[in-house]
């Protein structure tokens, strides 16, 4: 009976996949716990029917509605109100208004769960013009134009949409995939001075109206994602695994909103990925594996009490290797003792340029955060990795141009331009900037080569004390786990988002 009792710990759901004349041929299999995806291969006394490699997602109630054309609003908390149209959902929404320079991929930053919460303000003044490409998944099984299955932001704000596009992958326009998805949508507001606003001010709560009058007296209704667990909605509910053709390492991924392309980099350079929930006591089973990962993902870093937890008593047993990336970053710097920020109106932009203090050099990067480690609060066994070398407009305390020799004799400005955070003496090192891009530029790319490096150093050390240990995943769990992320309910645009079954109202 371990494989029953090990199924269920792992999918969390009823045993539809196994039917009962097949328990008799698992009674007496031979193999540890399947919380780490263990090496051993259970051996049935008889042939057993093939197993389902892939368990489908809970069925969600349809979010689309017809593609409004109607009269909307865009409106901030305490701010300006602007005048447009709708070319989304019929449906209204609050959450916290952010905005993006960047030029394209607008199809992978709305799907990134990252944006989970947030209206998404686009600078570049004209949006859609390439239209929306379909759900086509490569020889991976993973998503090739999208980060997730559906969009996370909540609300899309473009100076000009195109409802005309031209490109050889897009399958339907910016509209219709908003409409499909539930997400409301307004154009023909003036972007430069909605985003004047929020550089001067914050980021603040806004909220999108369709087809109503603003009433300022709503004002209350705002809601504040922030007050949210917004990784626990994000993350998978079960493990999920991706094999990696040829692979020679086994990487454990604590998604905390995990992107595609952060998957894709890692089996692409031959890792194998089980991804577990961001809850998931990773410290137990680690050493089924040759690295730890930590993902991407949206909110507040101090919601993750438990991952942090999980992390310090990884990091205080085990010598393996951990890369964490954006909210993964700002987690390794909560576990190791660090304390986090929360920025004016954070980085989000693909021409971000980051200087790496051990070479010297600089990378334009993708960045998507609205919290930074305080590196004033770091170790002394941890060191800066790398800073954002763009202007310091988070705090207004330096002249436009800074040069280099600037910030190695004023580290106090570090503080808050921390991106990249790096252990003394041990492979452990994290980055608040998107290696893997998408979109955006590949110039750190490399980051994954030095992280499966030292992965793969790591499985060779582990090989000399343990002559006999295989962190190859387990065939026959491989097929029972999903390949993809499993339970995560998409964005639903509503005017309130709900928490335990009541508004989350912002406080004034």
């Amino acid at each position: 009976m371990a494989l029953f009792r090990a199924y269920r710990t792992v999918v969390r759901g009823p045993l539809t996949a196994l039917k009962r004349p097949m328990k008799p041929a698992f009674q007496s299999c031979s193999f540890a716990t399947v919380e780490g995806i263990l090496h051993e291969v259970p051996v049935p006394k008889s042939g057993v029917p093939p197993i389902s490699n892939a368990r489908q997602m809970p069925a969600s109630k349809s979010r689309a509605t017809p593609l409004s054309r109607d009269r909307a609003t865009f409106a901030i908390r305490g701010g300006p109100v602007f005048n447009g149209k709708s070319f989304g959902a019929k449906s209204s929404v609050s959450g916290e208004a952010v905005f993006t320079t960047s030029l394209v991929g607008y199809p992978e930053s709305l799907t990134d769960p990252s944006y989970r919460g947030q209206i998404l303000v686009f600078t570049q003044p004209l949006i859609g013009n390439y239209g929306v490409p379909s759900s086509e998944r490569d020889e991976n099984g993973l998503l090739r134009y999208f980060e997730s299955p559906h969009i996370h932001a909540v609300g899309v704000v473009v100076a000009d949409v195109a409802e005309k596009y031209s490109h050889w992958t897009a399958v339907e326009s910016l509209g219709q995939w908003c409409a499909r998805e539930g997400v409301c949508a307004i154009t023909g507001v003036d972007t430069r001075e909605i985003v004047t606003y929020l550089r001067e001010q914050g980021s603040s709560l806004a909220r999108i109206t369709i087809g109503e009058e603003y009433d300022a007296d709503q004002d209350e209704a705002f809601v504040d994602p922030e007050q949210i667990h917004l990784v626990a909605k994000v993350s998978t509910k079960a493990p999920f695994h991706i094999s990696a053709p040829n692979g020679d390492v086994h990487v454990a991924v604590i998604d905390c909103g995990v992107k595609e392309n952060i998957l894709r980099s890692l089996v692409s350079r031959g890792a194998s990925v089980t991804a577990f929930p961001h809850d998931y006591p990773i410290h137990k089973v680690a050493h089924h594996f040759d690295g730890v990962f930590i993902s991407n993902g949206p909110g507040d870093p101090t919601h993750c009490q438990q991952t942090v937890y999980n992390l310090k008593e990884l990091m205080g047993r085990s010598q393996i290797p951990i890369f964490g990336i954006c909210l993964g970053h700002q987690l390794l710097g909560l576990a190791a003792g660090a304390k986090t920020i929360k920025l004016k109106y954070g980085n989000r932009a693909h021409n971000i340029p980051a200087r790496d203090l051990t070479t010297d050099r600089c990378h334009i990067t993708s960045q998507n955060h609205g919290y930074a480690i305080d590196a004033s609060t770091l170790p002394s066994d941890w060191k800066e990795y790398f800073i954002n070398l763009n202007d310091q407009s988070n705090e207004g305390s330096s002249p436009p141009f800074v040069p280099l020799s600037f910030f190695t004799n004023r580290r106090a400005l570090i503080v808050t331009n921390l991106i990249g955070i790096i252990h003394k003496t041990r492979p452990i090192f994290g980055t608040q900037f998107h290696p893997e891009a998408r979109g955006g530029p590949l110039d750190s790319s490399y980051l994954f080569d030095i992280y499966l490096d030292s992965v793969r150093q790591y499985k060779a050390n582990q090989s000399i004390y343990q002559p006999n240990r295989d962190s190859r995943p387990n065939p026959m769990l491989v097929d029972l786990l999903s390949k993809e992320r499993v339970g995560v309910v998409p964005t639903i645009g509503m005017m309130n988002m709900m928490h335990g079954g009541k508004a989350i109202a912002a406080k004034a």
